[in-house]
């Protein structure tokens, strides 16, 4: 168990941070999903409301499972953090393991549903189906990366930086030195929020595709 909890603000019972299990995959799917339009609900936005977790979240938690970090109250999961250590041998993995299976769930764009998704069903497929397509340049200085979400019950609570805490402590074990992380342009809260944490923009970020880097050292 990470050493990490603390009482939800109405008394309802405590708030922890812990390890991902398997039973928690649906809980991270459907967070993925209400935080996937720049932090707002995603849901309906996609032909296919199962689109935004199998290109965000649920390939991480299949590669790299202990690498993944929950939020729960005792009943069910409200934050999630999950990433990788070694961006290249996850996008090798992404290319031969989960790209076939995405293909297979995700082949073409379906009908327009009438709601407008910050990113288009199109480009999301596309990156599904192009891993490799979101290698950044400075890979090598920066070999981990992550993806974190909330949902708005637990934002403000301070457990966005506590995971990203947890994440930096378990790269710095293996050695890993640096990692980074992509945000939507248009949530401006996660921008100010990494900026917050200590991250910095990376030379291959820019206004439209914002990224930003962090050393796993305290």
């Amino acid at each position: 168990m990470v050493k990490n909890a603390q009482a939800q603000p109405d008394g309802t019972g405590e708030l922890t941070i812990r390890p991902y299990r398997p039973e928690d995959r649906d809980d991270i799917a459907d967070i993925c999903l209400r935080t996937g339009a720049a932090g707002a609900d995603a849901t309906g936005m996609y032909s296919d409301d199962t689109l935004v977790a199998d290109a965000a979240a649920l390939p991480y938690v299949e590669f790299a499972p202990d690498l993944a970090f929950v939020v729960d109250d005792g009943k069910r999961v409200l934050g999630y953090l999950v990433g990788v250590a070694d961006t290249d041998e996850f996008l090798a993995w992404w290319e031969r393991e989960w790209k076939p299976g995405f293909a297979a769930r995700h082949p073409e764009p379906g009908p327009p549903t009438g709601r407008t998704p910050p990113i288009p069903e199109e480009l999301l497929i596309w990156v599904g189906l192009n891993p490799e397509a979101t290698r950044i340049p400075e890979a090598a200085d920066y070999p981990a990366q992550l993806h974190i979400n909330l949902l708005p019950e637990l934002q403000g609570l301070g457990f966005g930086r506590k995971l990203v805490d947890t994440f930096r402590a378990a790269l710095a074990k293996r050695g890993v030195p640096a990692l980074y992380l992509g945000v939507d342009a248009a949530n401006k809260g996660a921008v100010a929020f990494y900026v917050r944490l200590g991250f910095h923009e990376l030379p291959s970020s820019s206004p439209e595709h914002p990224i930003f880097g962090i050393s796993t050292a305290p």
